[in-house]
């Protein structure tokens, strides 16, 4: 086992190797040696414990029932039927009884949209005088993108 070297012995070395230790920068939080005859201060206590009061207990929660609980969310559901391009001066020519052609044919299914995004696809269907759209296929969401 090592013995360690005194703190004499320490500046003798540096001092050998040409280093004079009294300009040596002290560590940080370092108190210099004391003096001979100097009394040194005692040591500070222990900080105390530190004491917490209990958590309160959660506030009640109210239980979940499927879906009920988005009753009364909003939210934009579009219905398309299709999609065309026109110009601006073909849109100006348009009016009442005007017949725009679109690109998907009358068998395909029209998209059903919910704030923006794809949810499902359906077919158009007449009931007492009103549109409806019966949906056929509930598109699968978009894969999360992965996390490197």
């Amino acid at each position: 086992m090592r013995e360690e070297a005194k703190p004499d012995e320490v500046d003798e070395l540096m001092r050998q190797l040409g280093v004079d230790p009294e300009k040596l920068p002290k560590p940080a939080g370092a108190a210099p040696p004391p003096e001979p005859g100097e009394t040194v201060p005692p040591p500070a206590p222990p900080a105390a414990r530190a004491e917490f009061e209990p958590l309160a207990p959660p506030a009640e929660v109210r239980p979940m029932g499927g879906l009920d609980y988005l009753g009364d969310v909003n939210v934009q559901v579009r219905i398309e039927l299709g999609r065309t391009r026109l110009s601006v001066q073909d849109i100006l020519k348009l009016g009442s009884g005007s017949v725009v052609p679109l690109e998907s044919l009358t068998t395909d299914p029209v998209d059903v949209f919910v704030n923006d995004r794809l949810v499902a696809r359906g077919e158009v269907l007449v009931v007492n005088d009103n549109f409806a759209v019966r949906i056929t296929e509930v598109v699968a969401p978009p894969a999360a993108p992965e996390k490197e």
